[in-house]
């Protein structure tokens, strides 16, 4: 099992050397969207693109206070995508979009991070690859929001932007000490401080993000993983969030009996 960082990162080649040996050894690998799924995305996206922008209604430019509206115009002009396109966006994507800082556009456009390049390494070795969840997973958990409940979580992320490149090194060197957890505590908490919001609230949210992001995906892909293994050794890689905690994947499995054994890079 690997949890992985899904920007590129010069630290990953240390993780390289040592997962290499383990990925020769498999028989399968397992991620959360692979090359059928990414093309099957972008089919999807082109052939409806309600998937991720408003096609009826009124746009987030009438639906945002013209500060916020001024404030993600800006946020977005510096990532290089005009506020004319974003008006029509649906907002949960923008916010995973200012979750990224606009100088890591590019790494994230080049598709470099390490679930990427240990799909390469698999290609090289012609060892399949495996989805853990459909390619519309995503889709699906972020209809299951309300529109208010997405415009708030656009906000919170607006709100952010100013310390959005600070908090993406912070989450980087968590990972590599590997305590990724930190780094969501760290923003719940802060979450917390912005104007509007008590711990009650940045709590539930939080909860509720958890939920629809984490646990209901990580017990989904325990059959899926529990399956592949019974037919030979399995290399399975996803983001590492999905690690920790009494629902994260490795308690999960411990609980259906599985040894877990940490490996050091």
């Amino acid at each position: 099992l690997l949890g992985t960082y899904h920007l590129s990162d010069p630290r990953h080649d240390r993780m390289i050397s040592t997962l290499t040996p383990l990925l020769a050894r498999a028989t399968q690998l397992l991620v959360e969207a692979g090359p059928e799924e990414e093309k099957a995305l972008r089919r999807d996206i082109a052939e409806n693109p309600s998937l991720l922008f408003l096609t009826e209604g009124p746009s987030l430019m009438q639906q945002l206070p013209a500060e916020d509206w001024q404030g993600l115009s800006a946020a977005l002009a510096a990532r290089n995508i005009p506020a004319i396109m974003a008006a029509k966006m649906r907002p949960w994507y923008l916010a995973s979009l200012l979750a990224v800082p606009p100088c890591d556009m590019g790494a994230v456009a080049a598709g470099k991070g390490l679930d990427h390049r240990v799909m390469a390494m698999a290609a090289d070795r012609g060892l399949p690859v495996r989805a853990l969840e459909p390619h519309t997973t995503l889709f699906t958990i972020f209809d299951t929001m309300s529109a208010e409940d997405q415009l708030a979580m656009l906000r919170s992320s607006l709100m952010m932007e100013d310390h959005v490149a600070d908090y993406s090194a912070t989450m980087a060197d968590a990972y590599f000490r590997g305590e990724s957890r930190r780094i969501w505590e760290f923003l719940r908490l802060t979450t917390a401080k912005l104007p509007g919001y008590t711990p009650d609230r940045a709590n539930a949210e939080f909860a509720q993000m958890e939920t629809l992001l984490m646990t209901r995906r990580n017990q989904s892909w325990i059959p899926v993983i529990e399956e592949a293994a019974a037919q030979g050794e399995t290399f399975v890689a996803f983001g590492a969030l999905h690690l920790a905690g009494e629902q994260g994947v490795l308690n999960l499995l411990a609980q259906r009996g599985w040894t877990i054994t940490q490996l050091s890079p």
